[in-house]
């Protein structure tokens, strides 16, 4: 007998009263519940993005600070998100291992210690040290939030729940870059960083108290045959490597280009090209869709647009 084969030793009557009297454990909208987990997932991904992005705007400070060039200040905010990049092929399998919950809360924590140790760094490469620690640590909430979403909410309302979390993710990025530049311009880096840290901190503290614990997770092994499967089975899908190009090509899309009109386009048009062309793709292999040429139209037009919109915002801040 193998080590998976079970003897099935209880009456069939007993099983299937077993089954009808299980209640249904997935947290449904407008339940206590459902409230703690979109609140600790928004507050998550919030805190995740400020702490991400919050160096942007506090770039030509940290070249005047530090004495290095504008392009290499910019390396604080690039190695946080390669390193984000790259713990998320090691944090996904690490919480299908160990749990959900106690990834992400591990993770917050560990981004907003190693921010507040940022603003005591009194070298160029210390804070290069932190800001890859911080990344690398915040990838245990992106790897993780939309897996636990997926298994606790009942599938009626996981699409809103994501799109809670997603929000948070983006008034994040966008708060982060605000109030950094704003307490610079009044305090000084540092203490506009300790503030994002600090706000991170407690966003973690309320993460771990309102997020109820995984009650659909099922543990699975760290062993590098099972890893090798899974990853296999990921690159066997016919749409999903598809979605890993769209992906790539979406970021693309925000590369920025502050020199040449032509070079400042040229990119996020091939992208935006190249995300419709893949976008339609993905439509052939799913059932019920049609690919059509027109919708690539479609979609680039929709692409060239936002360029437009974004080239005419930019000029009215230069004005």
């Amino acid at each position: 007998m193998s080590r998976t084969t079970t003897v099935d030793t209880v009456p069939a009557s007993e099983v299937s009263d077993n089954v009808i009297s299980q209640p249904n454990q997935f947290i449904k909208r407008g339940t206590p519940q459902f409230i703690r987990v979109t609140l600790a997932l928004f507050s998550a991904g919030l805190a995740t993005f400020a702490l991400l992005y919050c160096v942007q705007p506090i770039l030509p400070v940290l070249s005047s600070e530090f004495g290095v060039t504008p392009a290499s200040s910019s390396v604080s905010l690039s190695i946080s998100t390669a390193m984000l990049a790259v713990g998320l092929l090691f944090t996904g399998p690490l919480s299908d291992a160990i749990g959900r919950k106690q990834v992400m809360v591990t993770a917050l924590v560990l981004a907003s210690c190693c921010s507040l140790l940022s603003t005591m760094m009194s070298s160029w490469h210390g804070i290069l040290i932190m800001r890859a620690l911080i990344g690398l640590s915040l990838s245990g909430v992106a790897a993780v939030g939309m897996t636990y979403l997926s298994e606790e909410i009942h599938p009626s309302v996981v699409a809103f729940s994501m799109g809670l979390y997603i929000s948070g993710n983006s008034i994040g990025g966008m708060s982060g870059r605000l109030l950094t530049g704003v307490f610079t311009d009044f305090f000084g880096w540092r203490v506009a960083l300790a503030v994002i840290s600090c706000f991170a901190l407690a966003s973690a503290i309320m993460f771990w108290r309102i997020l109820p614990e995984s009650r659909h997770f099922r543990p699975s092994s760290l062993r590098p045959k099972t890893l090798l499967i899974n990853l296999h089975l990921h690159w066997r899908d016919r749409g999903l490597p598809l979605l890993f190009l769209e992906g790539f090509l979406l970021m693309l899309c925000l590369r920025v280009y502050t020199r040449h009109f032509f070079v400042h386009i040229s990119w996020p048009i091939l992208g935006g090209l190249l995300t419709a062309l893949t976008d339609e793709t993905i439509q052939m292999f799913s059932d019920g869709r049609s690919s059509q040429l027109t919708d690539v139209w479609l979609d680039l037009s929709g692409a060239m647009a936002g360029i437009l919109v974004g080239l005419f915002c930019l000029a009215l801040c230069r004005m």
